[in-house]
């Protein structure tokens, strides 16, 4: 499966994958464009998962329960998420890439969102 998105994650529960590959100039414009934020930092939840946020979003965003509950179930030191949350993908190099759509969904099942089951299209 190709690792051509990102999950974009919202402090009530909605979402969106978009397509990203990581390696453009307007996938990182998608991420500054979601969390809408001049002060972004990144965070390496395991070797090949990230997490951009809002770094200033403890002075005013609201609390992101979703995206702490996919940090608890990956780090052992809590951290509060405020505002949107952009998850990505990181490659052997340290940069960052797109996740396959089974990613995104096992993250939003990690978070304890219902996802529908989209059938695979059909080859005649």
């Amino acid at each position: 499966m190709s690792d051509a998105f990102a999950l974009i994650l919202r402090p009530d529960a909605s979402f969106k994958v978009v397509e990203f590959s990581g390696d453009s100039p307007a996938d990182l414009g998608t991420i500054y464009r979601e969390i809408d934020s001049p002060s972004i930092a990144v965070m390496d939840l395991s070797p090949k998962l990230s997490v951009w946020l809002d770094d200033d979003g403890v002075t005013g965003g609201t609390l992101n329960r979703p995206a702490i509950i996919i940090h608890a179930a990956t780090k052992f030191v809590p951290h509060d998420y405020y505002g949107t949350a952009v998850y990505t993908g990181i490659d052997a190099e340290n940069r960052t890439t797109g996740l396959t759509l089974d990613t995104c969904t096992a993250l939003l099942e990690l978070a304890g969102i219902d996802v529908p089951k989209i059938p695979h299209p059909r080859t005649n």
